[in-house]
């Protein structure tokens, strides 16, 4: 069976998000879909009317799924992908993922609860999934670097924390509310599907496309599993 290009020598060592190779997975993946060198103006795609300076903009065409980040009047891929000649099916995990002011019950540093709590609000993301996928990632471990250079408390590799906006990747604020814009535009592009949001969390959205849905990787299937039981556990305390 394939394996994720994520490293997994040690059962400690920590997962980097899939943002690794995010437009080199799209370019192959979804060729036609990505742009030449990823830069273009606003007026290149008739009726976009996006202008959102910092900010990650979803643009479904129905055929076409592809992330954009803002730059004044110039807009860059994070990615992109198609529905065709794979349709994406989603099944909507419920409104509980977007419920950015649940409570949360996970014994954590005060710091670290105060801030997942302002990155949850800030994005529309329910804290208690931000604790999971934490957990899961670094172990709530600011300092972290996996052998894949991901980095901090959400595994941001370098590369992607600049497509978020991430000046210090070391900084657990930045890191965090990063590791959080990502995974709204995950739940939005999947429309909800939590499989296949932390899967393309995991894997990259790009094998996510490729495979019709969670890739047949072994890392990505027990990390969609385990993030997903810690997830509904805390929602089954609260």
């Amino acid at each position: 069976m394939e394996r994720s290009y994520r490293n997994t020598d040690s059962a400690r060592t920590f997962r980097c998000l899939p943002m690794r190779r995010l437009l080199t997975a799209a370019a192959l993946v979804a060729t036609s879909s990505v742009f030449a060198d990823g830069r273009f103006s606003a007026a290149d795609v008739p009726g976009a009317g996006i202008h959102q300076p910092g900010k990650v903009v979803i643009r479904n065409s129905g055929a076409t799924i592809t992330a954009y980040q803002f730059f004044g009047n110039i807009r860059e891929a994070i990615f992109s992908i198609r529905s065709t000649p794979v349709k994406l099916r989603t099944t909507p995990f419920g409104p509980a993922v977007y419920d950015s002011g649940a409570r949360m019950t996970t014994r954590m540093p005060t710091f670290l609860s105060m801030l997942i709590a302002d990155a949850a609000r800030t994005h529309g993301v329910d804290p208690r999934l931000l604790v999971a996928v934490a957990s899961r990632e670094s172990d709530f471990d600011a300092h972290a670097v996996s052998t894949a250079g991901a980095r901090g408390l959400m595994q941001l590799m370098p590369e992607t924390a600049r497509f978020l906006g991430v000046a210090n990747i070391f900084d657990p604020r930045e890191n965090v509310f990063g590791g959080a814009h990502y995974l709204r535009t995950l739940l939005d592009t999947f429309n909800g599907d939590l499989d296949l949001t932390l899967a393309a969390y995991n894997a990259g959205p790009g094998a996510v496309q490729k495979y019709g849905g969670v890739p047949p990787y072994r890392e990505t299937q027990a990390y969609v599993r385990n993030v997903r039981a810690a997830y509904e556990r805390a929602l089954r305390t609260n």
